[in-house]
């Protein structure tokens, strides 16, 4: 039986979040710093529902914060002045078709998120999940301050992948690239 406890910190995000730079297999090194899981979740702006969660766990992170966030000066920045998660992709990737009419937030973890499909099955095929699919993820919010850097930072939980995508990144998939009977060129 499940506590019926609420998180204000933690989001679902809805099922339009498509994800980018899906490292969720294996931890990378970013700029020589510790090894992370981490996804960029590119969330469209019509997602009001997903947007307006993220904001008020955005906020809700900023209010259980404040002692880490006021360090050692004698005031709480504002939230407006500190670096937040949730990105705009129109200002911040305007070449970047994928991110048009949506916001971003790049989500990490020291620990392996749990991937589950729709059916809530853990998926164990690594090709199933790439950069482009459709899903939803279980984030946190959470302020830090370190090495002069302070704001709010996102974590990232779990995921389930909830369709197929055209895959980002310019790569294409080996089932995309073989799908045409090809062999009937060869013989001929």
């Amino acid at each position: 039986m499940s506590k019926n406890y609420t998180n204000p910190t933690k989001v679902i995000t809805g099922v339009k979040t498509r994800w980018s730079y899906a490292n969720v297999w294996d931890a990378k090194s970013i700029n020589g710093g510790a090894p992370k899981f981490s996804v960029s979740l590119i969330i469209p702006k019509d997602d009001t529902v997903t947007v307006n969660k993220i904001k008020a766990a955005i906020q809700s992170a900023y209010e259980e914060g404040q002692s880490k966030l006021k360090g050692s000066g004698k005031t709480v920045p504002a939230l407006s002045v500190l670096k937040t998660p949730m990105r705009d992709g129109d200002l911040e990737r305007p070449d970047d078709e994928a991110y048009a009419n949506s916001y971003f937030i790049n989500a990490n973890s020291a620990a392996t998120p749990g991937i589950v499909d729709a059916d809530r099955q853990p998926i164990i095929d690594r090709s199933e999940v790439y950069s482009g699919v459709y899903g939803r993820a279980s984030i946190n919010f959470y302020a830090f301050n370190s090495n002069g850097n302070k704001g709010i930072a996102c974590g990232l939980n779990n995921l389930q992948k909830i369709k197929d995508g055209e895959p980002l990144g310019g790569k294409s998939r080996a089932e995309d690239d073989f799908a045409t009977d090809a062999e009937d060129d060869f013989l001929s």
